[in-house]
């Protein structure tokens, strides 16, 4: 079962579904800086230009992009039909989500 595209097209959409929770208090704590006044989110904005935090917004974008995708997936699974050329939807979708998320990291 682990080599059936839908497999992992569910696999991803679940994986990125929980990390895109788990993103969100760093999230909650990034917009809560800004209440603090302007000199705490300056503080905050400096310290988003280092490298690694840069890695990590491609990263959150690349998870959005496959959730969304994702969640597309099984809205037509839900309201489609399933034909055999949809298996290759799910690989479109992969692909798709690494190239929004490389044009997010491109600055494109």
């Amino acid at each position: 079962m682990t080599g059936h595209t839908g497999y992992w097209a569910f696999l991803a959409h679940r994986v990125s579904g929980i990390l895109l929770t788990l993103f969100l208090p760093a999230h909650f704590f990034a917009l809560g800086s800004a209440l603090e006044g302007e000199a705490a989110f300056d503080t905050f904005l400096a310290w988003t230009e280092r490298p690694l935090v840069k890695f990590a917004e491609w990263g959150i974008v690349l998870l959005l992009a496959a959730h969304l995708g994702g969640g597309l997936r099984v809205l037509a699974l839900e309201f489609l039909p399933w034909r055999n050329w949809q298996k290759g939807l799910a690989a479109l979708a992969a692909a798709m989500a690494i190239a929004v998320s490389l044009a997010f990291a491109l600055g494109l």
